[in-house]
């Protein structure tokens, strides 16, 4: 696959993923629907998109995928809708894609990758802006949302390496997601005493079930199969970039000095790390 092809999709997928993330806060802090609600439609709508995808270009019948990793996409998507209940978002980034680069570069590691010293230093650079962007907003988070959020960014590292053996990212996507709408229900079955929802939040679930989650995970699943995994966890920490500037744009949120040079940190870490090939000792 052509490198700008494969560069396209990435930043398809870190759009997506950020886009993910605005529409849970909108959806949870102020639209009226409970986590394990948004949850539930978000898998369902996902689902859903993918089947009808899959009809219209006619694909074989039956599905892909497995129950391992549609178990890994559901803990990450029910762990981070509920660990955003309790977690301000800065915290919530940093809690989540530093455990999705533990887990990825660790993987990575373990299995023979290695990164040159300009990678290293790309890596500290980017993790750096990474903290220099949510640092001053964390204070004592909640012990159970923090776990829960750590949680999410190992069940999302875990999808993500496993979705890079993944021969046709669409079957394979739709059949996970199929396979995780039964646990969302159950867990929308356990919490129905607190269940509420209004339509905007729904809305915003089916959006981040359709758009965000449904199609931009087969475009990440396209993506990884050429990304090295030190790779694909490194560009992922642009996504709590992406969002800062997508809060400003559609949340009013300020933009500010910090915000600037942490994101041209971030930005200018991941440009280290994949500038060159990893190589394989």
């Amino acid at each position: 696959m052509p490198r700008t092809r494969i560069a396209a999709l990435t930043t398809l997928a870190m759009i997506a993923f950020a886009g993910n993330s605005l529409l849970c806060r909108l959806a949870l802090k102020g639209a009226g629907i409970d986590a394990a609600t948004f949850t539930l439609a978000r898998v369902v709508s996902a689902a859903l998109t993918l089947w009808l995808i899959l009809r219209i270009r006619a694909a074989p019948r039956g599905i892909a995928g497995n129950w391992y990793s549609a178990f890994a996409l559901f803990v990450y998507a029910g762990g981070f809708s509920f660990a955003y209940l309790g977690l301000p978002a800065g915290t919530g980034a940093l809690l989540l894609f530093g455990a999705v680069q533990a887990t990825m570069i660790g993987y990575g590691l373990w299995t023979g990758e290695h990164l040159r010293v300009p990678q290293w230093a790309g890596l500290v650079l980017a993790l750096g802006g990474l903290v220099g962007l949510v640092l001053p907003g964390i204070s004592a988070p909640p012990l159970g949302s923090s776990l829960l959020m750590l949680g999410a960014g190992v069940a999302w590292g875990v999808y993500s390496l496993r979705g890079r053996r993944s021969f046709d990212p669409t079957t394979t996507t739709a059949g996970n997601f199929l396979r995780a709408v039964p646990f969302a229900a159950a867990v929308s079955m356990l919490t129905l005493a607190h269940t509420s929802f209004e339509q905007s939040g729904l809305m915003y679930a089916i959006l981040s079930g359709a758009v965000t989650s449904g199609v931009g995970y087969v475009v990440w699943y396209t993506a990884l199969r050429e990304l090295k995994a030190a790779t694909a966890a490194t560009v992922q920490l642009s996504v709590p970039v992406i969002t800062a500037m997508g809060g400003i744009a559609l949340l009013g949120e300020p933009l500010t000095p910090r915000l600037l040079v942490g994101s041209a940190a971030v930005l200018g870490g991941i440009a280290l790390v994949v500038a060159k090939k990893q190589t394989v000792r």
